[in-house]
């Protein structure tokens, strides 16, 4: 459906957010269910670019793909950054969301919410790349 190649840059954002609203909106998607996985594919590029490139000083790309695959359509976010696998944060339960924001443990919001943002999420680690999945149900 479409894809793209962009520097693992900040600037590049706009043009991930910009290709998944193009692909939600040509696939038919509510926008609600867009909105939720821009926000999910934007929350996991953040932190792919800051801290899988930025704080390892690397430099290089991020891959985006999207696709209709049945009723459902896939983001497939892939980059060439230090082993990163978002599923193993030690993501903030009720309990930590209930307390004051200084004694949060830091850390994991964004990607709490980037996950529960989407159907399925997933991760894998194959050629030397990093591979996030974002699955939205368009029937939803």
């Amino acid at each position: 459906m479409s894809s793209a190649r962009l520097p693992a840059e900040l600037d590049s954002l706009a043009a991930i957010r910009a290709v998944i609203k193009d692909a939600a909106t040509q696939a038919g998607l509510a926008p609600a269910a867009a909105y939720r996985l821009m926000l999910a594919v934007d929350e996991v590029a953040t932190n792919v670019i800051l801290h899988g490139y930025q704080e390892h000083e690397l430099a290089g790309n991020v891959d985006l793909s999207v696709e209709v695959e049945g009723d459902r359509l896939v983001v497939r976010l892939e980059d060439d950054a230090v082993p990163f696998d978002p599923c193993t944060l030690d993501l903030p339960d009720a309990e930590d969301l209930a307390r004051p924001l200084e004694e949060r443990p830091v850390g994991g919001l964004g990607v709490m919410l980037a996950m529960e943002g989407v159907d399925e999420f997933s991760y894998s680690r194959a050629e030397e790349r990093n591979r996030n999945t974002f699955i939205v149900d368009m029937k939803k």
